[in-house]
């Protein structure tokens, strides 16, 4: 099944962080309530991975307020091998 990096950010006040922090945990989702945040080494953003069939159940889990706002990214891993296909197909990926 597909991950995603989800990366919501929200404004830089106390105000802003204790909203989306409250939102966040008021959802229920467990996705949601363990996500990780940068607030106190002033990085405003919450971050999260999820397992979800798409970009698009992804966009749809993070809070409606908050999705113009979050960045979502596929996640994949490599192997050796197909480092070593990479080398033999310069420019693609």
């Amino acid at each position: 099944m597909p991950r995603f990096l989800i990366e919501v950010a929200h404004d830089a006040t106390t105000e802003a962080c204790t909203h989306a922090i409250d939102v966040f945990l008021r959802t229920g989702s467990h996705f949601l309530t363990h996500a990780d945040w940068g607030c106190k080494d002033g990085d405003h953003k919450a971050w999260i991975i999820v397992e979800l069939d798409s970009k698009h159940e992804a966009q749809n889990l993070v809070p409606a307020d908050f999705r113009p706002r979050a960045h979502i990214v596929q996640l994949n891993t490599f192997t050796t091998q197909d480092v070593a296909d990479l080398h033999r197909r310069p420019g693609a990926h």
